[in-house]
């Protein structure tokens, strides 16, 4: 991570209550995973190509029909409301300008229409919820208002054991407003599904009529059988360490799942503990379509509003440009995995 990302979450802690900066750093249980998340991408290494033209490197990628700048996107996260009056809609104009992609929490602090206007790609993250009418009108709503995916959480049956480590407890600063897009979150029926199967899948597309990624995959198996069942992609991803803990890193968890959707077109998603353009670029040679980044933003939302998540982002491309330069590969699908020792 370069020295000034370094320094951004000591600067969003002094400004964060100390339950909200808990709220957002902490993870499950005894935090293994949490801890092990970063070092597991550290501890990859490469074989670079030499002699290789690379005058011009080209990061562009295109994820589900969305042509990007940039293969570094940014996770859903509530309580942005926390970290910025402006929340999602101050993060969605840091995203637009880094020719990236958000994806939005259900417990979006903005509403869907008002992100919509940044002009930014966006997907929409929902869970099942135990009304599934409800669950449809979400689904609706994020389509009529432009989100160009859904992504399906299911590692979620139950909150793991997330304790705040501070007496103050969790109580936001400013009204998150709405959530699930205009849903009260306290409907009832809002509470997450615990019976969910892949025969889910195929109903959420139906209702959304667009693309589903199903996002807390950790094996092969389910990843392939969530493609078979009707997914476009998934997303490797250990909730940033907040449901099971200690689970596999999604670094050491990626390649079972990318061998599994060999000769697939699905998109794959990875995040966890992504903080430098080397990880970037390890994710994308072992199989990975592009990924997402999620508390960095946080701190470089809450330091410097939309600019600094717009900085953060070309920050991490330019590294991953370095990284790809030193590789000897000029473009993304140059990425491949003989690039890993």
């Amino acid at each position: 991570m370069t020295r000034w990302i370094g320094g951004l979450e000591g600067q969003a802690q002094q400004r964060l209550s100390p339950g909200v900066y808990e709220y957002f750093r902490g993870g499950a249980g005894k935090e293994i995973s949490l801890a092990e998340a970063t070092p597991a991408w550290d501890a990859l290494r490469f074989r670079p190509r030499i002699l290789r033209d690379v005058e011009s490197v080209d990061t562009s990628v295109t994820v589900l029909g969305s042509a990007l700048r940039t293969p570094v996107m940014v996770a859903p996260m509530a309580l942005q409301s926390e970290c910025d009056e402006e929340a999602e809609a101050a993060t969605a104009r840091g995203v637009t300008k880094s020719g990236s992609l958000l994806c939005v929490s259900c417990r979006t602090s903005v509403s869907y229409p008002r992100i919509a206007e940044t002009g930014v790609p966006w997907w929409a993250q929902v869970y099942v919820l135990d009304d599934r009418g409800l669950t449809r009108e979400l689904l609706v709503h994020a389509r009529e208002a432009g989100a160009g995916a859904i992504v399906l959480t299911v590692d979620t049956p139950l909150l793991g054991d997330r304790r705040i480590r501070t007496d103050e407890q969790l109580q936001p600063i400013r009204d998150p407003g709405s959530h699930y897009g205009g849903i009260p979150f306290t409907a009832p029926g809002a509470g997450h599904a615990k019976n969910l199967t892949f025969a889910d899948i195929a109903r959420i597309a139906e209702d959304a009529r667009l693309p589903v990624l199903v996002k807390g995959v950790l094996r092969g198996d389910d990843a392939r059988q969530a493609v078979e069942a009707g997914a476009a992609g998934v997303i490797v991803s250990t909730h940033g360490a907040r449901q099971l803990d200690p689970v596999i890193a999604s670094a050491a968890a990626l390649p079972d799942v990318a061998e599994a959707l060999g000769g697939t077109d699905a998109a794959i998603i990875v995040d966890g503990g992504i903080r430098r353009g080397t990880h970037v670029m390890a994710a994308l040679a072992m199989g990975a379509t592009a990924v997402f980044v999620g508390r960095p933003v946080l701190w470089a939302l809450t330091v410097g509003g939309a600019d600094m998540v717009n900085r953060l982002l070309d920050d991490l491309t330019a590294e991953l440009v370095l990284a790809m330069t030193l590789a000897g590969a000029p473009t993304i699908a140059d990425l491949s995995p003989d690039l890993m020792a």
